[in-house]
Parts: C-alpha cells; sequence; structure tokens
C-alpha cells in the first residue's frame, strides 16, 4: 500500500519524472505528432518511458495527458475521446507504478482565449473552460491516478477554476498547482510567482510550483519568489532542460544534466520537495537529480510481532504510560526544557557549563540536537551521558533518520537506555544536500512516523524484528511539530497519528505570537501530548531577519522585526528583543503545558536568565502534566 503522498512529501524530497513530449520526439516519434493520442496508438511506447523513468529514481510519474482535455483535442478531430485517452494514460502509468511509485494525472491549460472582454463571452468561456476540465478529471481518477498536477499555466484564473473544479470532484485527492514564470519569478503578464501560489492555496491547492519556462537559472528565481510560502505548502520545481535550439533539423536542450542537478539542489535548499523535470529533461536528468541529491526509495519497515502463548499472533496496544521522562519531572511548576547546541569540533566545556548552570536555575531537561542542518557536531548521545553524569540534569537526545539504516538506530536505541537516558525527540532530519562535509547521503530507511513506531517497540520490549529485548526501556517519546495557523490540517493529522503510535510530548517550531501559541494549544487539546512551544530569544534583528527569511518553518511578525529595526545598536535591540520573549512567555505561561527555550547563536545565558525568571515568577502551566502522569 502507497503511504500518505503528503506526509511523504513533507517528510523528504520527492523525485518526479521528467518530459514526456520532447523524451517521445528524441525517440523518433515524429516531430508535431500529438503524443496524447499516443495512449491509444501506441501503449507500449509510453509504458516503457514510464518504466525508463522509474529506473532512472522516480517516485512519482506523470501520466501522458497534458493535452488530452476537449478544447485541444477537437481540433483534431478528437474531442468524443477524451475519456479514452485519459484513461488509457491513467492506466499505462498506474500498469507501471505498481505499488511503489505515486501517479499524478497530468493536466494542462486548455488553451481557451482569455483575452475577451465581452461578460457573456468571459462567463461561457469559464464554463466551456471547467467544463473540460471537470471531464478529464473525471477520466484520471477513474484511472486510478494517486495526485492531480495541473501544470504549464500562463493565467491564474484559468488554473483557479481547474482547482475549482478539481476539489469538487476530489476534496481529498493531493493537488500540485504549477505556473510557468518565464524570468524573475514572474508570469509572462508581470504577476508574481508568490502571489498566484498564494491565491493557489487558498483555492485548495497542496502544492504549489513551476514547470517549464526559460530553463534552470530562470526556475531558480521562480522557485526563490516562490519560497515565500515554504512554511504553509510544499513547493515543487519542474525546470526545462535550458532553452531548445535547432540543430540538424532536430529540436535540442543543451543544458547538461549535472549542472541542472546543481541548480535543484539550490531549489531543494529554498523549500522545493518535490523536483522533477520538463521540456528537453530525459532519465538520464532524472538519474542525475537523484545522485546529487542523495535520494533513495524509502523501506518499509515492518513491525513483527512476538506471537503469544496459544501461538495466535497478538498486536499489544501503545504502551499507556508517559515514559519515566515526563513521570519524573515536577508537575506543580511549569515545565522546562531548554535546548544547547552541541558543537562543532571537540571543546564541550561551555556546554557542560551551561548545563550546570540551568539545571541549578531549575530547568527539567536540556535537549541535545544532533548535527541540525546536517552540519556536523559532537555526538549527542554520548554529549548527553556526560551532562547528566555532571550535572545530574535530565536530557532529550534528537535522533534522526537521516545519519543511521534501521539497524544503527535501534542500536542507538539501546545505547539510550543503557547509559540511563529517558527522553528522544524522533525526526526525520534535514535534508544531507545541506551538510559541510563531503560525500555525504541521507540514510532515510524510515521517517520520523517509522522512528517513533520504533521507539514505541523497544519500549514494549521488542525490536522491530519482534525479537524481545529482555527489558523494556521506558523512553519519554518526543516529535516536532509545525503549526500553521493558516492551513493546520495536515500538520495536526499527522500528529494525531503518531501520538496513537506513541509519542507523548512534542516540541514545536520557534513561535514568536501569543494567540497563535493558544490557537496551538486550543486545537491540540484533545491529545495526550505535552505541548512544549518553541521560544527563541531575538537579541538582534539581523538574526530575526535571518530567522524569517532563511529557516523554514519559523515566521517572525512584522510589527517584531520593525521594532527591533528601531533601534541602532545591537546592545538596544538585544534589549527590546529579549522584551518582546519575556511579555510572550507571561502571556502564555498559563496556557500551555510547558515551554521549550531555544538558546541563540548556542548563548545559554539567555535561556538561563528566562529559566531563573520563570521559577521566580512560580508559573504552573495548564496542570496537563500532573494529569497524565496520573497524581
Amino acid at each position: 500500500m502507497k503511504p500518505d503522498f503528503l506526509e511523504y512529501l513533507h517528510e523528504k524530497v520527492v523525485l518526479a519524472d521528467g518530459a514526456l513530449g520532447t523524451y517521445l520526439y528524441e525517440k523518433g516519434i515524429a516531430l508535431g505528432t500529438n503524443t496524447d493520442l499516443l495512449n491509444i496508438q501506441e501503449p507500449d511506447l509510453i509504458y516503457s518511458v514510464h518504466e525508463e523513468y522509474i529506473r532512472a529514481g522516480s517516485k512519482l510519474i506523470e501520466t501522458n495527458t497534458f493535452g488530452a482535455n476537449r478544447c485541444k483535442l477537437h481540433g483534431l478531430g478528437k474531442g468524443d475521446q477524451v475519456r479514452e485517452i485519459n484513461l488509457a494514460g491513467a492506466r499505462i502509468a498506474a500498469k507501471a507504478a505498481g505499488q511503489d511509485i505515486f501517479v499524478a494525472g497530468s493536466v494542462g491549460p486548455t488553451g481557451a482565449d482569455h483575452t475577451v472582454d465581452a461578460d457573456e463571452e468571459e462567463t461561457d468561456t469559464t464554463a466551456a473552460i471547467a467544463e473540460a476540465f471537470e471531464e478529464q478529471i473525471s477520466a484520471l481518477v477513474e484511472g486510478g491516478v494517486d495526485v492531480l498536477i495541473l501544470e504549464t499555466f500562463s493565467w491564474l484564473e484559468e488554473l483557479l477554476i481547474a482547482i475549482k473544479v478539481a476539489r469538487k470532484l476530489v476534496p481529498d485527492m493531493p493537488l500540485i498547482a504549477q505556473m510557468a514564470y518565464p524570468a524573475g519569478g514572474r508570469t509572462v503578464f508581470g504577476i508574481e510567482a508568490h502571489i498566484c501560489g498564494s491565491h493557489a492555496l487558498d483555492a485548495g491547492a497542496d502544492v504549489v510550483g513551476s514547470n517549464c519556462g526559460r530553463g534552470v537559472t530562470a526556475m531558480l528565481e521562480a522557485v526563490k519568489n516562490l519560497s515565500a510560502l515554504r512554511d504553509q505548502a510544499p513547493l515543487s520545481a519542474f525546470p526545462n532542460a535550458g532553452m531548445p535550439e535547432v540543430v540538424d533539423h532536430r529540436t535540442v536542450y543543451s543544458t547538461p544534466p549535472s549542472y541542472m542537478a546543481d541548480k535543484v539542489a539550490e531549489m531543494v535548499k529554498l523549500g522545493a520537495r518535490l523536483i522533477g523535470g520538463c521540456c528537453g529533461t530525459t532519465p538520464a536528468h532524472i538519474h542525475e537529480f537523484q545522485k546529487h541529491l542523495h535520494l533513495k526509495k524509502t523501506v518499509t519497515v515492518a513491525v513483527r510481532q512476538e506471537a503469544s502463548r496459544q501461538g495466535e499472533s497478538q498486536e499489544p496496544a501503545v504502551k499507556p504510560g508517559v515514559g519515566s521522562l515526563l513521570q519524573s519531572m515536577n508537575a506543580q511548576r511549569l515545565p522546562v526544557l531548554v535546548e544547547l547546541d552541541p558543537p562543532p569540533h571537540l571543546d564541550i566545556d561551555r556546554v557542560l557549563e551551561g548545563a550546570d548552570a540551568l539545571a541549578k536555575a531549575g530547568a527539567d531537561a536540556i535537549t541535545l540536537a544532533e548535527n541540525p542542518l546536517a552540519i556536523l557536531r559532537v555526538d549527542n548521545l554520548s554529549l548527553a551521558h556526560i551532562i547528566k553524569e555532571r550535572s545530574g540534569i535530565e536530557t532529550v537526545i534528537h535522533l534522526t533518520c537521516r545519519d543511521r539504516n534501521v539497524l544503527g538506530l535501534q542500536a542507538q536505541i539501546m545505547g539510550a537506555h543503557l547509559l540511563g537516558l529517558r527522553g528522544i525527540l524522533a525526526v526525520t532530519g534535514d535534508p544531507a544536500s545541506s551538510t559541510d562535509q563531503p560525500g555525504v547521503s541521507g540514510v532515510f530507511d524510515v521517517n520520523s512516523f517509522g522512528l517513533v513506531r520504533m521507539i514505541s517497540q523497544f519500549n514494549r520490549g521488542y525490536n522491530m524484528a519482534g525479537s524481545p529485548m529482555k527489558r523494556d526501556t521506558d523512553f519519554s517519546i518526543g516529535v516536532a511539530f509545525s503549526y500553521r495557523p493558516s492551513n493546520p490540517g495536515l500538520q495536526l493529522r499527522r500528529l494525531e497519528k503518531k501520538a496513537m503510535m506513541g509519542a507523548r510530548f512534542v516540541m514545536t517550531q520557534p513561535i514568536f505570537d501569543a494567540e497563535t501559541v493558544k490557537a496551538m494549544m486550543d486545537a491540540t487539546a484533545h491529545l495526550d501530548l505535552i505541548m512544549f512551544p518553541g521560544i527563541f530569544p531575538l537579541i538582534s534583528a539581523r538574526s530575526a531577519e535571518f530567522l524569517h527569511n532563511e529557516l523554514p518553518g519559523i515566521s517572525i511578525p512584522e510589527p517584531i522585526r520593525k521594532t527591533l529595526w528601531k533601534y541602532e545598536k545591537l546592545e538596544d535591540q538585544k534589549k527590546a528583543g529579549l522584551e518582546i520573549t519575556r511579555r510572550l512567555i507571561e502571556d502564555i505561561a498559563d496556557a500551555v503545558d510547558g515551554l521549550y527555550l531555544i538558546s541563540p547563536l548556542n548563548k545559554w545565558e539567555v535561556p538561563l536568565d528566562l529559566t531563573m525568571e520563570i521559577r521566580k515568577r512560580g508559573w504552573k502551566g495548564t496542570g496537563k502534566l500532573a494529569k497524565i502522569q496520573g497524581k
């Protein structure tokens, strides 16, 4: 069974296929042939092209139906074959994809004239376009596509009509909306990409992006413009292989795969989660993308359960306990976690000094990230053990799926148990393409869901193969959460799923607005999870701009950034930023289960002062921890 596409896309970069039309011409189909008709004329050829892309590494393939709508087929005398052609295209792709590859139903613009002025004519045109989309999309859905991809639209108005039709027909099917931005991140009519993307999201798209255009550099500009939306939805990018030129009566796209792969890696850093190719790209390009981005297929890890004494298989329910980390916390006060980054070198004295001070100030635990942003740092498991031995304070280690296979992850979990560590934050991990080390590739045998399931299995006394461990671990399992007020549904569903698998606490991305924190607490109140909103003390206007514009999942309200820029001196900016943070904590202290304080630039003195103030004020939070502890 295929995983949920949108969940899969949020966990890792997904590689799609490349061009169909231009690749078919390259394979000998006469230039100018309508390639959509090949679904019924040459189905084996279309099937073979899908197979080539899958072998090259595509996790998503598109149906050969880009222009298979009534408006375009009518000009060929094939207007009555819309359903037949789209149904055939969907079924050919589904057959090639099997159970491992996603199939996206490709829908392009109708080619209708949008320049009419008369209201009556415009109304008639809109209705005709909507009918054409409804006819095509219905056939694709009937044919078994997993996703719909609306692509190469130049007119925003037509794209919005297509989205509206798709949402009426299949409200829950993942929907990708892409426009062509020839240059400067704008449509041919001058509308900026992020404005088009915002309208598409409001209309019901799940993923927004760009395809076609004027080559890979122009696509990079489009993605930069779209990156303003990266916190609201995943982005997609399908660039052309350069500009076409005619050589010996053949149309040639000359941009080499390696050059494109470099640019595509930059797009990933800007928030592109779905990557493919458009005109001129081939399986060779897709294969190069896969190598350059270190992408690989996710291994589905089945959890085997130990058989009961009667020989019947049993599926133990998730252990109801909160885990020993949460159980050990003082529920009569507001729980506080403080993050310290392991250093990128071997001098750990300053981190140990900070842990000592935070323990004395009343922090409940130190959290230690694992090579955040794929930047090499000291092993957090070893550092956590040293901190606990020296300072007596509990620790939460971040465990990522990026750096170890299933064998290594399980060994790490066993090691954490033997060292007396009690808390693990299960995260997928940042893409390896952003690393500072040569030759790094991501493993990603499992994603964060699989890791939560894995740790829960150890809490029940079994490894992933179902073999008994002779001891039960008792970890408090944590997960990350990015609350998006404008579109919280997907992230909430993911969080609910992780809670069912055994997660017991949540550490969020930094939030800078009290009302957003309170809305998040209300939205998650039904879950037996201890929510730790991320609090990031701002210490300069420049750092605030960097966080807002360059780190995924972080959005700092404009009034806060403007306030910091009012001050010229860094000292005054820091003072203003810390005052903003103190007011935020005061506003939410009674509404949250706990607080997760992040050290800006690893300056632990800042969360130290905040921790001391929190303890002085005697805040207790919601009291949810006491209820979950059973006290």
